[in-house]
């Protein structure tokens, strides 16, 4: 039930209205002064709130930035005998839903409180969604125990509080947007944009565009100004995925943005300016890079600034299996599938494989696994099967246990595509004349 605070030092005109609320079934609190108002506020969270203007102990229009401090996300109707516009215009600065004049509004109290009750729970909604993503990209929330991952997350939330520019390498797939999106949300800019822009996904000047933006009629297709990426992330963080691979030219801008906070757009002649914090991330040995003509060196001295490692999966072995077990769940759960366990050989096979697509691998594998399991067990059958002989020993049982796992996985595929023997054939990567073989030879 909707709760509603009413404030007016009117006592028969306050129960009147308190009345007409109670019809429309919400729950009606009651205030005759500020004082006694803000007690109840302190107490409850109201979805709406209609107050006098002239309160004995305050004026209603600055009363509203006490209201706010409190309950930033309720909005305020204020009432007024005397309506004036100078009064009005104050109101809504301070926050107010609307101000509306005693008697002659009357009948837009009902319509108004409606309308004010829907903004308050959009405004709620929108601020548990931005809750939502905050929790969603804490450090708290990235996966490991290993001593690696843990220095790395330790490292990174020391920068975070700062605004010093990060760069974070390691191999693909270890997770660098992942601590990117923790160090922004972990920073003082959290309640800004976070914007990324993987550098090797555009040609030179559609980057360019993208990074800076341009004005109407710089280039061919240019109908019209557009904002760049770093307009966008003002005040917030931008991250540059894979910059190892941004063109020379650019990277000169880059470094004029990092050294003045400024950039020119394409077909533009006076420069924008902007406060971003930058964090940048490659897969790539910069200074070798530098050796080869390939990455300025000023630029990568500035981006260096804080550098942050991440290690690769096969050097934190002792983590896949958690990584396993949350991207069991996650696609369990999108499947509509009821994952309770997976089993010793599934892990011990995972945590001897090399991992080169490290995190991003990883989770391939285990979606596919998920796909493929007819119970609520994943076992070594859901692998591929290049992984299921990677945990064959060279015991003299080898043959054996090759054939079996074979057979499995055959029979594993053959049930996935409901007995279609050329779709079979065409996921094992074999012909149809072998596989109708080792269905023969099987006996499948």
């Amino acid at each position: 039930m909707k709760k509603i605070l009413l404030i007016d030092d009117e006592e028969k005109l306050r129960k009147l209205m308190a009345r007409i609320i109670e019809l429309e079934k919400f729950q009606v609190f009651q205030a005759e002064d500020a004082v006694t108002a803000l007690k109840k506020i302190e107490q409850q969270d109201f979805d709406a709130i209609i107050c006098d203007v002239k309160l004995p102990d305050a004026n209603g229009v600055e009363f509203i930035q006490q209201i706010k401090k409190i309950q930033p996300l309720t909005e305020v109707i204020l009432l007024t005998a005397y309506g004036n516009i100078p009064d009005g215009v104050q109101a809504i600065k301070n926050g107010a839903f609307d101000y509306i004049t005693k008697g002659d509004d009357n009948n837009r109290i009902i319509p108004l409180l409606y309308r004010a009750l829907e903004k308050t729970e959009l405004s709620k909604r929108v601020t548990q969604l931005e809750q939502k993503v905050e929790q969603k990209y804490l450090f708290d929330n990235i996966i490991g125990t290993s001593k690696v991952i843990l220095n790395a997350i330790g490292m990174s939330r020391k920068v975070a509080a700062t605004d010093t520019t990060v760069l974070l390498t390691g191999e693909t797939g270890t997770g660098k947007e992942v601590f990117a999106q923790a160090i922004h949300y972990g920073g003082n800019r959290k309640n800004k944009s976070f914007v990324a822009i993987n550098c090797s996904a555009f040609s030179k000047d559609l980057l360019e565009s993208e990074l800076f933006g341009h004005k109407a009629g710089a280039f061919t297709g240019a109908l019209k100004d557009k904002k760049g990426l770093f307009e966008e992330a003002n005040s917030g963080t931008i991250f540059l995925d894979e910059i190892g691979e941004m063109p020379m030219d650019l990277q000169a801008k880059i470094l004029r943005v990092l050294e003045t906070k400024e950039f020119i757009k394409i077909g533009e002649t006076k420069p924008t300016k902007v406060d971003v914090r930058i964090i940048a991330a490659t897969n790539r040995e910069l200074d070798k890079e530098i050796e080869n003509g390939q990455f300025r060196s000023d630029l990568y001295y500035r981006l260096s600034v804080f550098q942050i490692a991440l290690p690769s999966l096969r050097d934190r072995v002792e983590d896949i299996k958690l990584f396993a077990n949350d991207f069991a769940q996650v696609f369990a759960v999108k499947m509509n599938k009821r994952i309770k366990l997976l089993s010793p050989e599934y892990i011990k096979t995972l945590e001897q494989n090399t991992w080169k697509g490290n995190i991003r691998e990883l989770r391939n594998i285990i979606e596919r696994s998920v796909i493929l399991a007819d119970e609520d067990v994943l076992t070594i059958d859901c692998l591929p099967f290049e992984l299921q002989q990677s945990n064959i020993s060279d015991s003299a049982t080898s043959s054996l246990s090759m054939m079996n796992i074979e057979k499995a996985h055959i029979r594993k595929v053959l049930n996935y595509t409901q007995g279609n023997k050329a779709e079979a054939a065409r996921l094992l990567e074999i012909s149809i004349a072998t596989l109708y073989r080792k269905v023969e030879e099987y006996k499948l």
